[in-house]
């Protein structure tokens, strides 16, 4: 079984939109692009080198898709980002099915169900980065089994957010914390069955 990992910058009020740059996202009229910027320290770097370091494959939208394969095939990697053109690239369209990036397939047919055969075989962590209309589909299937995030201390009001309107309810446990000299909280959650309930002080 192959784990499906999201990993990415979040605000505290659950956007996910355009974290790297201002021309990134802009979709909606999105006018906060580049927000994580004021935030990278010394263990931002530490951990987003550690996530990019081991061996992995891609899941993406096409949006995320065609920003990455703008820039990567072009550059030389470096951490973060080492290993992206080593990386076989799943991708969920609707619009594309071919690209010149190597080690590029496009998924055909029911996206969940395609992604649910990805994770039944066997080999690397499939990373899910961006790609947050692909998300909400693959929350509403309860198929990602970790979520690596970088919690920025900002609100935005407005934007793609990574829990949108039709998540199911779940359980996590954290198996990561930390907090950057920027106030950045590294979290790392486990899916971990059900959500329970109970009366406080009993």
């Amino acid at each position: 079984m192959r784990k499906l990992i999201f990993l990415g910058f979040i605000t505290v009020d659950g956007v996910i939109q355009a974290p790297g740059g201002p021309g990134e996202d802009t979709s909606g009229g999105f006018p906060y692009g580049g927000w994580q910027a004021p935030y990278g320290d010394e263990v931002v770097s530490k951990v987003l080198n550690e996530q990019w370091s081991e061996p992995f494959d891609l899941l993406l939208g096409r949006k995320t898709f065609e920003i990455f394969a703008s820039y990567w095939p072009y550059h030389k990697e470096g951490l973060p980002g080492s290993g992206i053109n080593n990386a076989t690239k799943y991708v969920a369209s609707t619009t594309l099915n071919s690209h010149d990036w190597k080690k590029s397939v496009f998924l055909k047919g029911d996206v969940a169900e395609e992604v649910r055969k990805l994770k039944q075989q066997d080999g690397r962590v499939i990373y899910i980065y961006g790609s947050a209309n692909l998300i909400q589909t693959l929350l509403k299937h309860d198929l990602i089994d970790e979520f690596w995030l970088r919690i920025c201390p900002i609100t935005l009001g407005t934007g793609k957010r990574l829990f949108a309107e039709g998540t199911i309810p779940a359980a996590f446990k954290l198996t990561k914390g930390q907090v950057s000299p920027t106030g950045v909280i590294v979290a790392n959650l486990e899916r971990a069955g059900e959500v329970q309930t109970g009366t406080v002080g009993e």
